[in-house]
């Protein structure tokens, strides 16, 4: 009974964070007129260092058993937090970047596909991420590769430079992220 209780649990937090995940969408429109308003900052070193083994490490030396589970939890709830909204800038990203996909220069419309594979890429790793982020939670001695996540972010990032310098509308956009 208790298994079954807590499989309908995981299923139903699964496609709540499902919708969630999938809500980042906004109507091309409104992520073409301000995009700058609707993008989060992450700072992805921050989020390198709340993921690194050797900060988990010297905390789990330094810090009482009962202590470090506390600390090593608020850390992974900021982990989540960064990779959610990572998922959601790549998100109206995507928006930004399909309309790109139709210009008439080879090199913006290049540079737009390169953007929406990564955003897409990026959305995928946070889909898998954010789960294996809240079962670190529960398991504290489980280990997560957050890597692909940062350097998806930093390539999307690049990206709407790139489309910046080649004359799409991306102004202000690279600052935000």
């Amino acid at each position: 009974m208790n298994i079954a209780l807590i499989l309908v649990l995981i299923a139903t937090s699964a496609i709540v964070f499902l919708i969630r995940l999938g809500g980042g969408y906004a109507s091309s429109s409104q992520v073409l007129d301000g995009p700058v308003a609707q993008i989060r900052a992450v700072d992805v070193e921050a989020f390198r260092n709340l993921m690194d083994p050797g900060e988990e490490q010297f905390l789990r030396t330094h810090l009482a058993p009962a202590e470090f589970r506390k600390v090593q939890r608020e850390r992974l709830r900021a982990a989540v937090e960064y990779v959610s909204c990572a998922a959601q800038n790549a998100a109206i990203l995507m928006r930004l970047a399909n309309a790109g996909r139709h210009s008439e220069d080879p090199a913006t419309a290049e540079a737009a596909q390169k953007l929406v594979d990564n955003a897409i890429r990026l959305r995928l790793y946070a889909l898998h991420a954010i789960p294996r982020l809240y079962i670190s939670m529960l398991l504290p001695g489980t280990r997560i590769s957050s890597g692909r996540i940062a350097e998806r972010y930093e390539q999307m990032s690049r990206l709407v430079v790139l489309l910046g310098c080649l004359q799409y509308p991306t102004r202000g956009v690279a600052a935000s992220l």
